[in-house]
C-alpha cells in the first residue's frame, strides 16, 4: 500500500467512528445534577 491508500483508510475509519459515536451510542445527558453517566435517566 502506498501513502495515499493508508491515508484514505484512516479517513474512512475516522468518519465511520464519528458516525457510530454520533448516532449509535446513547448520549449522556445531564439531568438531576448528574455530571457523568451515573445511571440517571
Amino acid at each position: 500500500m502506498n501513502f495515499q491508500q493508508i491515508l484514505a483508510y484512516i479517513i474512512v475509519f475516522l468518519a465511520v467512528a464519528f458516525l457510530v459515536n454520533k448516532f449509535f451510542i446513547p448520549k449522556k445527558k445531564k439531568k438531576n445534577g448528574c455530571d457523568t453517566d451515573c445511571g440517571c435517566h
